[in-house]
């Protein structure tokens, strides 16, 4: 049995992506304890392509932040704390991060009279190159999602909401290391590789979430079969790591908070009825006072962003697969990001680009955590 568990999550600002004065600030007047950090999502101001440094950067920082602020050593942190660096705040998406606290509360502790946030993490072991995109990667994230909602506590799966996962990509010398050892890899192009990576995490999360059956997926479907996804999976890769790590989010009745989290699936990057759908699931609207009032009850919105292969949204043509300036991905991420800043009055937006197997095509999952009424 697990104690009575309260999950916290805090919105802190970023001026750059190595500026942790925010975390430092919440943790010195004691709105954070820096022991309970469990994990650590960024939205960093850099391309969000394979050469994009300001993940790593905001990584090591944040790494070197908590250790010290905790008094724990670099690999303590690194083996117990998820951080996960999303790229790319194009449009008006605000640069920030989102620490999340698992805190134990005494045995004293009433049992919650209705489910709050439950947070899980786990860690993969590292993968080879020639895993990455493939079923071996799709498997040992399949069982890391069960390993993180046991950590959470939560036993069914239509409790989990959402799944943040961080995974790697391939860059030349890690495609040459593979070919060394006579092993070839699922794509030469390393931009591509993000895509394959973020889509092999994507069936792993369907799998163990029971959104997809195990003999419907292999290799061959990988970025290629848009037909199998997760509603629930938010996968974003990196150059900084080689492992995927995850945090699962979900509701339950063994933990005792302020918080609850809820889901929608966007069909198309307009779909505001999936917006209202994760807001009524955390008793909200999407009105006037929500706007307003939406950074006293909104903790994190969470959202993935994608252009339609068929290039087209609601029967009207749109160019961001034909741009050659600016890659798709970063166009989607600034147009989702419009549409829900609209909804929320705020640019603090955890929306990720890619979502290879993440939501219908041209769509993709949002979350909501959002402060219970008292």
């Amino acid at each position: 049995m697990h104690p009575i568990r309260q999950a916290l999550v805090h919105r802190l600002p970023a001026a750059s992506p190595e500026d942790v004065s925010s975390l430092v600030e919440a943790v010195q007047s004691g709105r954070i304890d820096p022991q309970a950090i469990v994990a650590i999502l960024g939205k960093t101001e850099g391309n969000g392509c394979v050469n994009d440094f300001t993940r790593g950067l905001a990584t090591r920082v944040l790494k070197q932040t908590v250790a010290e602020l905790s008094g724990r050593s670099l690999e303590q942190v690194a083996n117990s704390v998820a951080f996960v660096m999303s790229g790319g705040t194009e449009g008006g998406l605000s640069p920030h991060w989102l620490v999340f606290e698992s805190r134990t509360l005494g045995a004293h502790t009433q049992p919650p009279a209705r489910p709050s946030l439950a947070i899980g993490v786990a860690m993969t072991p590292a993968l080879l190159p020639e895993e990455i995109g493939r079923m071996p990667q799709i498997r040992c994230t399949a069982e890391a999602v069960r390993q993180a909602m046991s950590d959470a506590g939560i036993s069914a799966a239509e409790d989990v909401h959402y799944v943040q996962v961080k995974c790697p990509l391939l860059t030349r010398q890690r495609i040459e290391q593979a070919a060394v050892r006579g092993q070839d890899v699922a794509t030469q192009d390393t931009y591509l590789s993000m895509g394959y990576s973020r889509g092999a995490s994507a069936l792993g999360v369907a799998l163990a979430l029971g959104e997809i059956d195990a003999s419907a997926v292999g290799d061959a479907q990988v970025c290629q079969d848009a037909s199998l996804y997760s509603g629930r999976a938010s996968t974003s890769a990196g150059i900084e790591l080689m492992q995927n790590q995850i945090m699962v989010l979900g509701n339950s009745a063994a933990w005792r908070g302020p918080f609850v989290v809820g889901h929608g699936v966007m069909r198309d990057a307009l779909d505001v009825d999936a917006v209202e759908q994760a807001l009524a699931a955390v008793k909200l609207c999407a009105d006037g006072e929500l706007r307003r009032q939406g950074n006293g009850v909104i903790a994190a919105v969470l959202a993935k962003a994608e252009p339609s292969r068929n290039g087209l949204i609601r029967g009207r043509r749109h160019v961001m697969l034909d741009d050659s300036d600016i890659h798709a991905s970063r166009h989607a991420r600034a147009l989702v990001g419009g549409v829900l800043a609209g909804i929320f009055g705020d640019t603090q937006l955890f929306v990720s680009g890619g979502a290879e197997h993440q939501g219908p095509d041209g769509g993709g999952p949002i979350a909501v955590i959002a402060r219970q009424p008292a």
